[in-house]
């Protein structure tokens, strides 16, 4: 590399070792198959979907569409179901169920192969695909409107855990005033 500056140009300069980003997800499972509880916030958990009034979720016509393509999800991601969400001001919560026998063209069945390292699982497919969605039709109606960038995942391992989190999801609105994204 050339340096103009004939001052730094003898300057020694350290090597930069940037820390690789440790992925979020869970690196024992693969992602193909289950049900997940997806937590999706805006940028800036600024309230894009609207605002509580009374006890109630009042949607913007964003948080209104955010919410339909969340019930609507198997229209684009065929091996995708949402069974439980909801649109609150600033993030999203739902349980998304994945089934690897149910391919995106409709078909049922194993899969040929198993992905590769560099392919991304059908959970990230969709939530990316439905974040797409939201966005693209936000800057359709002139809003700047952004997500952050990761969203967060927990795997549900079992009935007690899946009952806990549908309660959390069903309570979220009326318990807004203690959510850690007011």
């Amino acid at each position: 590399m050339y340096i103009a500056n004939p001052y730094i140009r003898h300057m020694k300069f350290p090597e930069f070792d940037f820390p690789i980003r440790k992925s979020p997800r869970a690196d024992f499972h693969d992602y193909d198959e289950g049900c997940y509880f997806i937590t999706i916030c805006t940028s800036g958990k600024r309230h894009y979907f609207g605002e509580i009034r009374n006890g109630e979720m009042s949607l913007s016509e964003i948080g209104r569409y955010a919410l339909d393509m969340l019930c609507s999800i198997e229209k684009h991601f065929k091996y995708s179901r949402t069974l439980q969400c909801v649109v609150m001001p600033n993030h999203v919560h739902a349980i998304i169920y994945i089934s690897s026998h149910l391919h995106e063209d409709g078909s049922y069945g194993q899969k040929d192969s198993a992905p590769t390292p560099t392919q991304r699982s059908p959970l990230s497919v969709t939530i990316g695909g439905y974040k797409q969605l939201v966005t693209k039709y936000a800057h359709k109606l002139g809003i700047n409107f952004g997500w952050q960038t990761r969203y967060h995942d927990h795997i549900i391992r079992g009935s007690a855990d899946g009952n806990n989190i549908v309660r959390y999801i069903e309570n979220n609105v009326a318990n807004w005033a203690e959510d850690c994204f007011h």
